[in-house]
């Protein structure tokens, strides 16, 4: 039985490159975001609300914009979404004849 049984050395080099290389570029992102968040905590509180509330703003605008949010914010931005420019829209008034 023991024969049969693979080892974990065995197991990992039957992974392949690639994998091993997301696996490392994702330790790498974990390792950069403390050290980013480190820093952060460090500095003024009021500039650190002001970029974060920059950075949401961008996204959501972004999300209402695209309409590629997450699926769990999709009611949200349904009743958000007409007072909002979107893609979709603009490419219909692009589309259709223009009014004289």
């Amino acid at each position: 039985m023991q024969l049969l049984a693979t080892s974990a050395m065995d197991a990992m080099k039957q992974v392949s490159p690639a994998t091993w290389f997301k696996i490392a570029m994702a330790v790498v992102v974990v390792i950069v975001g403390v050290f980013v968040l480190r820093k952060l905590f460090g500095m003024n509180k009021m500039i650190m609300g002001v970029i974060g509330f920059v950075v949401c703003s961008i996204v959501f605008f972004s999300w209402v914009y695209n309409r590629n949010e997450p699926r769990f914010m999709t009611p949200i931005i349904e009743r958000i979404a007409p007072f909002f420019p979107s893609a979709g829209s603009y490419q219909s008034k692009q589309q259709s004849p223009p009014k004289h």
